[in-house]
């Protein structure tokens, strides 16, 4: 960051290039990968940076972190189900270990991860709408480093990276919608060409083509798309 720019300075130019990558064909990994880097570089002493989220099969991961350590440090909260990220999720509040050493809300993971070299936590929730969807969090190699200037600037980072997951998520959804929606037309269009075969070649009027094709799907023990596709394939290669 450069010399003399305010802390708000410094933050409208992060928040800026994070929505950059909504207008770009950046991906979402790439731009949470951002994030924690800018992270890191913005909270001061900080021994790495992470986010953690649900992946597609419904398991808490890391995302996205500056350094291995914060992924060894992540992982012994999932296996154990409890920490301070978790807690931060769960209950969307921030939370902060000043000292992994002497903190006693989750010790069965604390004293290991005073082990890796860390002393200090400091982690606040993904809240997008009334939904928490993950966590993003520093650590630190010395206690008693952080305090309420940092709590807000990780809260300003966190909320950045909830629009970004929440529109990414969104864009998904139209995504789905728009693909059923075209099977769905491309299915209706494909039972109407085989209507109309059937209407054709054996001199019947439509509802009694659909009772056709519906007993020829039977028969196959396919779906109706899939009878109404093998009638038109093999009409089109008995024209060639």
């Amino acid at each position: 960051m450069a010399a003399g720019r305010s802390t708000a300075d410094e933050l409208a130019g992060v928040f800026a290039r994070v929505s950059g990558l909504l207008l770009t064909t950046e991906t979402v990994n790439t731009a949470l990968k951002l994030l924690t880097s800018l992270t890191r570089q913005v909270v001061p002493v900080a021994a790495g940076a992470g986010i953690t989220l649900l992946d597609e099969r419904g398991e808490r991961v890391t995302a996205a972190a500056t350094d291995a350590v914060v992924e060894r440090a992540d992982a012994l909260q999932y296996r154990l189900g409890r920490g301070p990220c978790l807690t931060s999720w769960q209950d969307h509040v921030v939370v902060r270990v000043d000292d992994l050493t002497r903190d006693e809300r989750w010790p069965d993971w604390s004293r290991p991860v005073a082990g890796l070299g860390l002393r200090a936590v400091l982690c606040a929730p993904l809240v997008a709408g009334a939904r928490s969807l993950g966590a993003l969090k520093v650590y630190a190699p010395e206690p008693d480093v952080y305090g309420s200037r940092e709590e807000q600037v990780l809260t300003l980072f966190a909320s950045q990276a909830a629009v970004l997951l929440a529109n990414a998520r969104t864009a998904r959804d139209a995504e789905r919608i728009s693909d059923r929606l075209r099977d769905s037309l491309r299915e209706r269009e494909m039972i109407s060409v085989a209507k109309g075969i059937i209407m054709g070649r054996d001199g019947v009027d439509e509802r009694a083509a659909f009772l056709a094709l519906t007993d020829a799907a039977r028969q196959q023990g396919s779906t109706l798309r899939q009878a109404a596709e093998r009638l038109a394939q093999s009409t089109v290669r008995r024209r060639r």
